[in-house]
């Protein structure tokens, strides 16, 4: 009976050279998939162009309307200017009569929103200010908020008559005369427990 040996097969010389055909043979298949891989890649658009991170909203500095501007007038206060204001964001000690009041917003896939506002004192009064175009109250509001769709702002005053309507509604919910007063509770629960220890 004749047994069968590496040595007896003419195409293996050694068992070790098996073991390297296998390896080299692997190596070739890997790097051919891998330039597979970078040339179809190459077709696809790339992952980070397709899936983009969230990015917060960033607001920094005071929201100063057109509204607050208005207000403003020569003579004024810096205790009034900060009260209608708020406090400035840049007051420098080398200009201590000028106060700048900036304004940045950034949210992803739109423009950056920056305004300025700049009030000058003299002698502890306001004597003048610049500022950028600043929007309303309203059109401010309707820049932060994306999901409405713009339109005419709903009236927040009532008519005359939407007036008498609401008072005669509640003039007959209460029966046409003002409740009494309720007086206030008087019983206090006790401070200690019956039987208690003193």
């Amino acid at each position: 009976m004749h047994q069968l040996s590496f040595r007896s097969m003419p195409f293996v010389r050694h068992p070790s050279s098996a073991v390297r055909c296998l390896a080299l043979g692997l190596v070739v298949t890997a790097v051919s998939a891998l330039s597979a891989c970078s040339s179809v890649s190459d077709r696809l658009p790339s992952v980070g162009s397709v899936v983009t991170p969230y990015k917060i909203d960033i607001v920094q500095g005071n929201v100063v309307t057109r509204e607050q501007a208005q207000a403003l007038r020569a003579g004024m206060a810096r205790e009034q200017v900060r009260d209608l204001l708020g406090s400035p964001l840049l007051a420098s000690v080398f200009h201590a009569d000028r106060w700048d009041y900036v304004f940045t917003f950034r949210r992803q896939g739109q423009a950056t929103q920056s305004r300025r506002l700049t009030v000058f004192f003299k002698d502890a009064v306001l004597e003048r200010f610049e500022s950028d175009e600043l929007p309303s109250e309203a059109e401010f509001v309707a820049s932060l908020d994306t999901s409405r769709k713009p339109g005419k702002a709903p009236v927040l005053q009532a008519t005359e008559e939407q007036l008498k309507a609401f008072e005669a509604r509640n003039a007959v919910v209460t029966g046409g005369t003002n409740p009494p007063p309720v007086a206030p509770a008087t019983n206090y629960p006790p401070l200690e427990s019956p039987g208690a220890a003193k």
